[in-house]
């Protein structure tokens, strides 16, 4: 994170701080401060018959709306948390009106934040953080997200992860529907990139690799009965770290 970026995340937890304090005036602030994020989110939807000033106080209710739910403790950055919420206010706006046609540019960046992301999972065995994927191509943490968001399809949290039919939505506390799942997603990349190396590895090879539990176990010369044991750690873990 650069020094400007840095600063405005100080910032941005000071005034959401003072906001959850009571004091509603940093709530427009906040709106101030980041109307980038938003102006950048509605920026990604051209060809819609939609004037970008009208995705904008569109996606401007997405960004109130991440203000009003935003939670200090669990130590996201407010951008990331943020940019799910209002690219998920627009495509509501436009779902009724047929597909969504994302820019160029945003396509492109989006495939190219996937290529390095594949990269990263091969050679670090876990999930790169948004930050890392973006600066390895060279953008900021917001413009990346807004790419991915955009333009990428993510895989379903209804999808089972192991033999047990258990998904990685049950192991997510329960929350209001719809957008809100956007930033689970970003919770359990997170919370899956703050395991420990052999659970990473684990994690990596079952459910991105689709390798059953033997293969696993042969892989990092294990046994199938261990892999067993620490999937249940694993799950135990990522619940605990996102009940906060």
């Amino acid at each position: 994170m650069d020094v400007k970026s840095a600063e405005r995340h100080a910032e941005n937890m000071r005034l959401l701080e003072k906001y959850k304090n009571g004091d509603d005036s940093a709530a427009e602030k906040l709106m101030k401060l980041n109307s980038g994020l938003v102006t950048g989110a509605a920026s990604s939807f051209s060809g819609r018959g939609v004037e970008t000033e009208d995705l904008i106080q569109i996606g401007s209710i997405g960004m109130l709306k991440a203000i009003r739910s935003f939670d200090l403790s669990r130590g996201t950055a407010f951008s990331t948390y943020a940019v799910p919420l209002i690219i998920g206010e627009i495509r509501k706006y436009l779902r009724d009106d047929g597909l969504i046609k994302v820019s160029r540019l945003k396509k492109r960046d989006g495939a190219r934040l996937l290529r390095e992301r594949e990269r990263f999972i091969s050679e670090n065995m876990r999930e790169p953080r948004i930050e890392e994927l973006a600066s390895l191509c060279g953008m900021t943490a917001e413009d990346a997200a807004v790419a991915l968001e955009a333009s990428s399809p993510v895989r379903s949290l209804s999808e089972p992860v192991n033999d047990d039919d258990a998904t990685l939505e049950s192991m997510i506390p329960g929350r209001d529907e719809g957008i809100e799942r956007a930033v689970d997603r970003i919770a359990l990349r997170e919370a899956i990139g703050d395991l420990p190396a052999l659970w990473r590895k684990i994690v990596y090879l079952r459910y991105f690799r689709d390798l059953s539990q033997q293969q696993t176990a042969d892989a990092l010369g294990l046994s199938q009965v261990k892999i067993s044991r620490e999937e249940k750690k694993i799950f135990a873990k990522i619940r605990e770290e996102l009940s906060g």
